[in-house]
């Protein structure tokens, strides 16, 4: 979901076919690496938080919704920067 708003925001602005920039490949392997540490930390965060509560499943998308909605805010301020993840292909 992450690649195609990051796509899709891109491709609003530039028309033709685009290109993952240098800083994308950045942005894209933080988020990977972020799901990542996410899929293994959550559950244990999870029951460090709440003892007894939520299930594994349920943390880790709980996790995965909030590296969402992080990366949209850095995808803006990125933006803000003038630093494109997509570009036009040259």
């Amino acid at each position: 979901m992450i690649w195609l708003r990051t796509r899709l925001t891109c491709a609003a602005k530039h028309r033709g076919p685009l290109a993952l920039r240098s800083a994308g490949a950045g942005y894209f392997g933080a988020m990977i690496a972020l799901l990542a540490l996410g899929w293994f930390a959550a559950p244990a965060l999870g029951r460090l938080a709440l003892p007894g509560g939520a299930d594994r499943l349920v943390l880790r998308a709980g996790w995965f919704l909030a590296t969402y909605y992080l990366f949209i805010l850095a995808h803006r301020m990125l933006q803000r920067r003038g630093i494109e993840v997509f570009g036009a292909r040259i």
